[in-house]
């Protein structure tokens, strides 16, 4: 038998040690939130990604080779920490990334040995306040949002009303611009030497969908404070951003979402990060609309492995993730599969068509590719990605957090309706356009 520990053991004790990592991994999957074999599998296969930082919590984002990043944190929390009731490890963690906010921003990336956090990203701290959210409707725990929370949530919107690092700031309609070249900021943020494969530079729209939800989520948490001034003022910037997305986003011509609008010819590229504009809690889209991103993404995105991140139609397209590292960071993000988009796909499939029995059947039906493949890469683990070709190779890093939390959390939540009761807008409610 062999003992493998950053801390010294006493070989003496190896059976104790057996016997007591048994008892562990049997007690996760006892307190996984439903008696099923796929949840059961992700609840424990979540466990593993969650680690220490100092005296508080962290997540790594993938194995073998990945640290812990703002981003992934925040959209893997739900999933590794609320939905598998763990919320002392959420508080945590909210807590951890809470104290290293700069000037509005949530870091990227740790680096190791105590180096200066980096914070090259715009989405990281949209997440975290959707996090917040979700964290809240879990536990209501909202002494803790106001005691250790708001003060630096407040300061997130001032800063990015006012400008931050790269570009990061709300113009005079109301939207999220961002960027600065050869600077990658959103999740599609593979880069090759000086060549930054997506660059979405100007107002992505994930960002737009992620910065409407935010401010939501602060009117929602300054009127359940009493904070009436600021209650009303995020309800006027929702109010404005919502006209703005409308109007400036909508793609008549292919009836969905343009990826990108920055001042020039927006960017009709048939790309999943529409999805979020429906997935999201609160939602800028009307019904009609919202289905209609919904077919479009399924129509051009959906395998059974998650959602491409092209369109195969598109002459950028790439259906491989093989080669050298300049090849394979080529195709990241042109067409190969993200498991974690299945997430967010699911969530806006049941909020546009209700969790009948033929709904939930279509649903259970596309996670049942990730049932029999558990096994592929990582032992009980789910990939970072597949290649958009078929037979979807899995690639990237053998385990990856968000592919597994965006699964069980869709699971759980979505698939089978086990969630908190919700403290935000009815599904699909807009302001009028």
């Amino acid at each position: 038998m062999i003992i493998a520990s950053t801390q010294p053991r006493d070989a003496a004790s190896v059976d104790e040690y057996r016997q007591a990592e048994i008892c562990r991994r049997v007690s996760i999957v006892r307190h996984a939130p439903m008696k099923d074999a796929f949840v059961e599998s992700l609840t424990t296969a979540a466990d593993q990604f969650i680690v220490a930082r100092g005296k508080q919590k962290t997540v790594i984002a993938g194995s073998h080779w990945f640290s812990d990043w703002g981003r992934d944190t925040m959209i893997a929390l739900p999933g590794l920490a609320l939905t598998t009731g763990r919320y002392d490890v959420a508080r945590s963690i909210l807590r951890t990334f809470a104290r290293h906010v700069d000037r509005g921003m949530l870091p990227n990336r740790f680096p190791d040995a105590g180096e200066t956090p980096e914070y090259n990203t715009v989405d990281a701290t949209l997440w975290f306040l959707e996090a917040v959210r979700s964290y809240l409707a879990y536990t209501d725990d909202l002494d803790f949002v106001d005691n250790e929370l708001y003060g630096v949530l407040t300061e997130i919107v001032s800063w990015h009303v006012g400008g931050t690092r790269f570009g990061i700031k709300v113009d005079s309609s109301g939207l999220l611009n961002s960027g600065e070249l050869g600077v990658q900021l959103t999740w599609m943020d593979a880069k090759v030497g000086d060549w930054v494969v997506t660059p979405r530079r100007g107002k992505p729209v994930e960002i737009q969908a992620l910065w409407y939800n935010a401010l939501c989520v602060m009117e929602d948490i300054a009127r359940r404070l009493g904070d009436e001034v600021s209650n009303h003022r995020y309800r006027a910037m929702a109010a404005l951003t919502s006209g703005s997305f409308n109007r400036l986003f909508w793609n008549e011509k292919s009836r969905c979402l343009f990826d990108v609008v920055n001042g020039g010819p927006p960017d009709a590229s048939i790309r999943p990060n529409q999805i979020f504009a429906v997935s999201l809690p609160y939602t800028m889209l009307n019904p009609a609309r919202a289905n209609r991103v919904l077919d479009v993404v399924q129509e051009h995105l959906i395998t059974c492995f998650g959602l491409r991140t092209l369109a195969p139609s598109d002459l950028q397209y790439r259906g491989r993730y093989t080669g050298d590292q300049a090849s394979r960071d080529g195709a990241y993000h042109q067409g190969t599969v993200w498991p974690w988009l299945m997430g967010p796909f699911l969530t806006a499939y049941i909020k546009v068509h209700g969790r009948s029995e033929p709904v939930r059947r279509q649903a259970e039906s596309w996670l049942s590719a990730f049932q029999d493949r558990l096994s592929d890469s990582g032992l009980g683990q789910v990939s970072e990605i597949f290649e958009g070709d078929e037979p979807h190779r899995p690639v990237g890093c053998i385990a990856q957090a968000w592919s597994v939390a965006e699964l069980l959390r869709a699971t759980v939540e979505d698939v089978y309706g086990v969630r908190p009761e919700a403290r935000t807008s009815s599904v699909l409610e807009a302001l009028p356009v």
